[in-house]
């Protein structure tokens, strides 16, 4: 997987390669490629496979509920940011305006 590449692409690609295997006679089968898929991710999903491995049976995972679960795990990744972002955003404008959160008194 390339970083920053989003996980329906990934997967995208990575599928078309299997079914080009297998059409040239290649056995691959769904366990062969979850497990290529888990190995391939980025840094960013380490906490997420580790996840999967231990509390999934990956040899019975299907590719496509292992997309669902990255799917999500990318989903909470990316809200998490957006909080951190309007967080620093409010305590930056706070900072600029002299707010210190509470009331002033005359």
């Amino acid at each position: 997987m390339k970083t920053g590449e989003p996980v329906n692409e990934y997967f995208a690609r990575t599928l078309t390669i299997v079914n080009k295997m297998k059409t040239n006679g290649e056995n691959k089968t769904n366990a062969k490629v979850v497990s290529k898929i888990l190995r391939s991710m980025t840094f960013k999903f380490n906490y997420v496979v580790c996840s999967i491995e231990e509390s999934k049976d990956t040899s019975i995972l299907t590719i496509d509920e292992l997309q669902s679960s990255l799917l999500v795990h990318k989903q909470r990744i990316n809200m998490s940011s957006l909080v951190e972002e309007a967080q620093a955003l409010k305590i930056s404008s706070m900072e600029q305006f002299g707010s210190r959160g509470r009331g002033r008194c005359s």
